[in-house]
């Protein structure tokens, strides 16, 4: 293979970029706007809805002390209905699999919780003979639904094992700390989009790519290609090169316009350098469905009806959107490879993970998978099928 031969035909596909109005729009002006739009329009924080968390759970009454107030404590998390419990031993365990999403929130029992509890049946009229406590509460502050809801379910059911079933009385000696003390912070609903927001401009990749290779085809030009020394490697080389830079300059279009409206995420350069990779990674993905949409379409036209049959699903169950489906919904978005690298950046921008932490690397793991496998699919039906 030799790079003269792939760098000319990079330039060739750069200008080209450059030169065609519509795949400069959905290369450059579609992420403007789409990050602008969004970014004035969620502000502020948007709505909640009803889905399960993952609580961890972390007991720190000692063994000696009578335990039923906490087991009661435990079971009445239990039976709510959205709520699933997981005992950790110690708190750096839970807080580790808090900043990687395993789970939406942590609480701590304190030491003093049954005595705390039996101070008040010992003496319910008269709180000077109470001993307060504080159970500590810490949310994922990726997640908006997590910080909205868990909060006042906790304290719901605080409220019910201190005071019992028909409790009315808000006042008790076992008090929750403030979220906003610990783990979670303001966050408007476009921080929460953000990370989606990445993915959902790559997508159309797809579409610009397979209306690429048709319009070549159309003109004769690949044929033209077929008879010069270029090889099919250096080709498609050539073609995986020049849409990551693409992908690239996105990339830095979105975090500039996100930056300009006030996003300001978690981490630090590595973080980025991360986000990067895992955009560039990405674009392979939506080159090798690009080569499976040109191999099947005879025409520019039917190449961008037959390019959303890979949109869609990544658009909608991969991305920003997919928070908002219903929980089968979200079951079946782990099929689609936009959902990683959502999952990534989230846990990069607002969870505050390190950028080789177990969850992050494991996205990217099965990004580079995929996105090597349509590669490699959809080189190998344009070659076959696609080129005449």
């Amino acid at each position: 293979m030799k790079f003269q031969r792939v760098s000319a035909l990079v330039k060739k596909d750069l200008k080209r970029l450059v030169r065609e109005p519509s795949a400069l729009f959905m290369i450059i002006l579609f992420p403007i706007m789409l990050t602008l739009v969004f970014g004035l329009a969620f502000g502020g924080i948007g709505g909640n809805q009803s889905a399960t968390y993952q609580i961890g759970l972390v007991n720190n009454s000692p063994p000696n002390q009578n335990p039923n107030w906490t087991q009661h404590f435990i079971g009445n998390l239990t039976n709510v209905g959205i709520l699933k419990i997981t005992s950790y031993a110690d708190n750096a365990t839970a807080q580790n699999d808090l900043i990687q999403g395993k789970i939406s929130a942590i609480i701590i029992v304190p030491e003093d919780f049954a005595e705390s509890c039996n101070s008040y049946w010992n003496a319910p009229t008269d709180p000077n003979l109470w001993t307060n406590t504080t159970l500590h509460l810490y949310l994922d502050s990726g997640s908006i639904f997590a910080t909205q809801a868990i909060a006042p379910l906790i304290q719901q059911t605080l409220t019910t094992t201190v005071y019992g079933q028909q409790a009315k009385s808000a006042v008790t000696p076992v008090q929750i700390s403030s979220p906003s003390l610990v783990q979670a912070s303001k966050t408007t609903a476009f921080e929460f989009m953000m990370p989606g927001i990445f993915a959902f401009a790559s997508i159309f990749l797809t579409m610009i790519v397979a209306q690429s290779f048709t319009l070549d085809r159309d003109a004769g030009l690949l044929r033209r290609i077929n008879v010069t020394p270029t090889t099919a490697t250096e080709f498609m080389s050539s073609q995986a090169i020049s849409n990551m830079i693409a992908a690239m300059i996105q990339a830095a279009v979105i975090f500039a316009m996100a930056f300009a409206v006030g996003y300001h995420p978690k981490g630090d350069i590595s973080t980025v350098a991360v986000a990067f990779v895992l955009v560039l990674v990405f674009s392979l993905c939506n080159v090798g469905f690009g080569l499976i949409t040109a191999t099947l379409a005879r025409s520019p036209g039917a190449a961008t009806g037959i390019a959303f049959l890979f949109i869609m699903p990544q658009m909608f169950l991969g991305t920003f959107v997919g928070a908002s489906l219903s929980a089968s919904a979200q079951s079946v978005s782990r099929f689609v490879p936009s959902y990683y690298v959502t999952d990534a950046l989230t846990s990069l921008f607002l969870r505050g993970a390190p950028s080789a932490s177990s969850t992050v690397m494991l996205d990217l793991a099965v990004t580079v998978v995929v996105s090597v496998g349509a590669l490699i699919v959809g080189v190998v039906l344009f070659k076959k099928y696609g080129r005449a």
